[in-house]
């Protein structure tokens, strides 16, 4: 997440002028409108750029997410939200994807998604829905690559965004030896070198960052390709293990009351 105002407007606008065309977003960011008006002011015709934005859990149940829904299009004034998101999967989830499903036909949003599902959740879940997620937006990177849910979420043709595609700063990550010989072989920094793998692997990946040094290095990764043994080496740093466990008891009521969107 990226603070409200100038910081989010800037950071939006920077990335588009170096040719990112996806800008992801949320109710709980409370920048929707920062993200909004960066591309409208951008001049670049709306239908080339993608936007991303999610719903919070204030929100669900079938009625609050039919309000929820049009006050992130009022927020983002777009005309259009291109893929919306429940963003924590906790609650009234099948009563507040109704309202998405409907808000989908009648064109308000153009694909539908779900983020944060374990295969526990999704199977208390998805199973309800009338039709399936396009897409599950989950902590991802070569030592969380998520492979459990990957296999069911391959059954039934739904990508795999992932946020944190270059994990929390760790050094076990950036520093790890397997990273860093890629990087010296490659030209290329060890962010450059995970972002390339998780392209290879065919996640959508989110990274974030506000510095243009970053955002500029973070899409440099399309004029070199890493073998398939190297695609292997990366693929042998999971650790089954990330930083935020949706399964963990308390997780929606700590989330619910440390983050809300509205009074």
């Amino acid at each position: 997440m990226i603070p409200v105002g100038d910081e989010t407007y800037n950071a939006v606008r920077t990335a588009l002028s170096l040719g990112y065309r996806h800008i992801d977003t949320a109710a709980a960011y409370f920048n929707e409108a920062d993200v909004g008006r960066a591309i409208r002011d951008s001049g670049i015709p709306r239908e080339e750029i993608f936007v991303t934005s999610k719903l919070w859990l204030q929100d669900y149940g079938y009625e609050p997410a039919k309000k929820g829904i049009e006050t992130s299009l009022k927020n983002l004034g777009l005309g259009y939200i291109d893929l919306y998101l429940i963003h924590q999967p906790y609650g009234d989830v099948p009563g507040a994807w109704k309202a998405m499903e409907e808000a989908k036909k009648e064109g308000k949003i153009r694909s539908i998604g779900v983020s944060n599902m374990t295969l526990k959740i999704w199977n208390s879940f998805v199973p309800q829905f009338d039709t399936m997620p396009s897409v599950n937006q989950v902590e991802c990177n070569p030592l969380y690559q998520q492979k459990e849910i990957r296999k069911l979420m391959a059954e039934h043709d739904v990508r795999l965004e992932a946020w944190y595609p270059l994990g929390h700063g760790d050094k076990a990550l950036l520093e790890n030896p397997v990273i860093t010989a890629l990087a010296e072989k490659y030209g290329k920094n060890p962010g450059q070198i995970i972002l390339r793998f998780e392209n290879q692997e065919g996640f959508i990946v989110l990274p974030k960052s506000t510095h243009e040094k970053r955002i500029k290095g973070n899409i440099d990764i399309f004029d070199f390709k890493l073998t398939d043994e190297e695609m292997k080496s990366m693929e042998a740093l999971d650790t089954g293990k990330g930083h935020h466990d949706p399964d963990a008891p308390g997780v929606a009521e700590m989330l619910l009351a440390n983050f809300k969107v509205h009074d």
